[in-house]
């Protein structure tokens, strides 16, 4: 299942139980502190590195595709941290919101206690929720469908804080780019909401938004205004060479937090054949990028050995 696809079926889904939304001052001068630090320190090329649970989509049991025959034990987010510390080294971990087996309390506190104890961290969620999809989303010219995919969105800005997150990716749903107003509405909000609690609101170039026509989100981004809206750029979802060439350096200068270093097919020597990797890489470079670069591999076999493969691609070139 490409993500897409996935996110697609959210709006036929039902929709999740509580959430949590409550933080200290304490706490908000930490995550303060935190949105102004550095990402990742520029001499370890593993503290650059992080993995995406999207990688294993399907041994994780709400993203698991129907014919999926892959095997191996199915995944839980509890266990995921010290997974990914013991296989791989990396440290820097993206959540996938339906990971989550629950967004209670008590269960944010005890994947909070098992990324202290793997000595990780989480950089970014991204947000895929059925809210998000639901007619046009935040981009929906009914201002009451727009209000319920904020609010959602608002409550995921919680979580995000209370797990230690820089940053989470709420996609626009159905942008129209002819009238940017109501999707500039709903981003004014959720930047104003992500800077009060210490984090960035990402857009990612995937899903029929920006990955044709990347201009689209700079557009949307001088519209927004502010530092608190940025992207996500994502080395694979470009329709082919020529727009990858041209998107990539127009997002980059705004990202903020996270990039995905894509993994879809390899050769015998472990090198991505789909599209130029250590020319993404650079681009990223030449923009003056210092985020992390978060694995989603997406490519046939075992997602074991595909991030493997990422994970020495970009130990090569970053």
């Amino acid at each position: 299942m490409k993500r897409r696809d996935f996110l697609a079926s959210l709006a036929g889904t039902a929709a999740g139980a509580g959430f949590l939304a409550a933080d200290g001052l304490a706490l908000k001068r930490a995550q303060t502190r935190r949105r102004h630090a550095p990402v990742a320190q520029p001499n370890n090329k593993r503290s650059r590195i992080a993995i995406s649970t999207w990688s294993f989509h399907n041994h994780f049991r709400a993203t698991r595709e129907k014919e999926s025959a892959l095997p191996g034990k199915m995944l839980v987010l509890l266990d995921f941290p010290e997974m990914i510390a013991d296989r791989y080294q990396v440290h820097n971990l993206e959540f996938v919101a339906p990971h989550l087996a629950s967004t209670e309390p008590a269960y944010i506190e005890e994947l909070k206690g098992k990324l202290a104890r793997a000595q990780s961290h989480v950089v970014n969620i991204p947000v895929d929720i059925e809210e998000i999809w639901n007619a046009g989303g935040l981009s929906d010219p009914d201002p009451k469908i727009r209000e319920t995919a904020i609010s959602a969105s608002k409550k995921w800005i919680d979580i995000a804080q209370q797990l230690g997150a820089r940053s989470v990716r709420c996609d626009p749903g159905k942008m129209n780019p002819d009238d940017l107003a109501p999707t500039t509405d709903s981003y004014k909000q959720l930047a104003a909401y992500g800077k009060s609690k210490g984090i960035y609101v990402l857009i990612e170039n995937h899903g029929g938004v920006g990955s044709e026509h990347p201009e689209e989100l700079i557009r949307l981004f001088k519209s927004v205004g502010g530092d608190s809206i940025g992207a996500l750029p994502d080395f694979g979802n470009f329709p082919d060479e020529e727009t990858r060439l041209r998107g990539l350096p127009l997002l980059f200068p705004y990202a903020r937090t996270v990039c995905h270093a894509k993994g879809l097919e390899f050769d015998a020597s472990g090198n991505e054949t789909k599209f130029d990797f250590p020319k993404c890489v650079e681009t990223s470079k030449q923009s003056g990028y210092k985020g992390v670069y978060s694995i989603e591999y997406e490519g046939a076999g075992d997602p074991y050995d595909g991030v493997q493969k990422v994970v020495d691609e970009l130990e090569r070139y970053l």
